[in-house]
């Protein structure tokens, strides 16, 4: 399995033509936009003054204008169209991990890149919070190409590149870096397997979901859900190896897994944060375009 590379990131500009990354409020888009603001209040930013008219809202009378020049002006307003997008790489070494078509590591880096496409592309300005083995990477929203670059180049050279144990709490110290940083209105995609996930993760989550639109992406092989097929395999990290009998521990590995997975969506449906899984088996150019496109995403 190939690790991806920035030129492989950067081609995934051409898949990412032609999606959107929706609100969650549809019916109160059609009214006030597709976004929502990047500011508190109206939603609204400032475009000119103009002539009082007949039927315009008194509220938005210019009153320095209006002193000035005698007669009552208005201020227009414009719909905030940059939202601010923030990706949640959780590349704990635990993701180097995959036994079909691609690792776990390597598919947060595509999902992440697609995703990062799609919101410039929509005129959304993108940031992204890197979580390795060190402390988290900050790289703040910008616009167009200018943000989404930096952000290939971070999780290129953040991804593992060899096996390793997985490290715990990389996913709270990326949430937790990234709640002073954001502004109402923000959309928070967080790509993660969730290996890690306790009480101080749903607490932040839920902070989250109070604050902004916020998803989960859920980083998912198929060996974790099937467990061992029957024979004797070699199984751990380098220096701690032991082998491990598939038919006599499939039935505990699949209760760990199930208990795994009622937890991740038991949370995310009583925080009501749309919650997407991405295979490794599958390639995120034909898995990840209809899951935006499905009403749990958008709606």
């Amino acid at each position: 399995m190939t690790l991806p590379d920035l030129p492989e990131l950067i081609a995934l500009c051409g898949p990412a033509e032609g999606l959107s990354l929706h609100t969650r409020h549809p019916a109160l888009a059609r009214l006030q936009g597709g976004h929502r603001s990047a500011q508190r209040g109206r939603g609204l930013e400032f475009a000119e003054v103009r002539p009082y008219a007949a039927g315009d809202d008194a509220r938005c009378i210019d009153w320095r204008v209006t002193a000035r020049r005698g007669r009552p002006h208005t201020k227009l307003f414009r719909e905030e169209r940059e939202r601010p997008v923030w990706l949640v790489a959780d590349l704990h070494p635990g993701l180097y991990f995959g036994s079909r078509r691609q690792l776990k590591s390597a598919l947060l880096l595509r999902a992440a890149a697609l995703l990062g496409w799609v919101a410039v592309l929509g005129g959304d300005r993108l940031g992204a919070i890197v979580a390795g083995n060190g402390t988290p990477q900050i790289l703040p929203p910008r616009a167009r190409r200018a943000g989404v670059l930096p952000v290939l180049q971070a999780l290129v050279q953040a991804q593992p590149q060899g096996p390793a144990a997985a490290a715990t709490g990389t996913l709270n110290s990326a949430l937790a870096s990234l709640r002073p940083l954001l502004q109402p209105g923000s959309l928070v995609l967080v790509l993660s397997d969730f290996s890690s996930l306790d009480r101080d993760t749903e607490s932040a989550l839920a902070a989250l979901a109070q604050r902004c639109d916020c998803r989960l992406l859920w980083l998912v092989d198929p060996l974790e859900s099937a467990a061992l097929p029957a024979g004797s395999y070699r199984v751990g990290l380098p220096g701690r190896v032991w082998w491990l009998d598939g038919e006599q521990s499939r039935k505990s590995w699949q209760a760990r897994w199930t208990a795994r997975e009622q937890h991740l969506t038991g949370l995310a449906r009583r925080l009501d944060l749309p919650l997407c899984r991405l295979q490794t088996a599958d390639a995120v150019t034909e898995s990840l375009p209809p899951l935006l496109r499905e009403p749990a995403w958008a709606a």
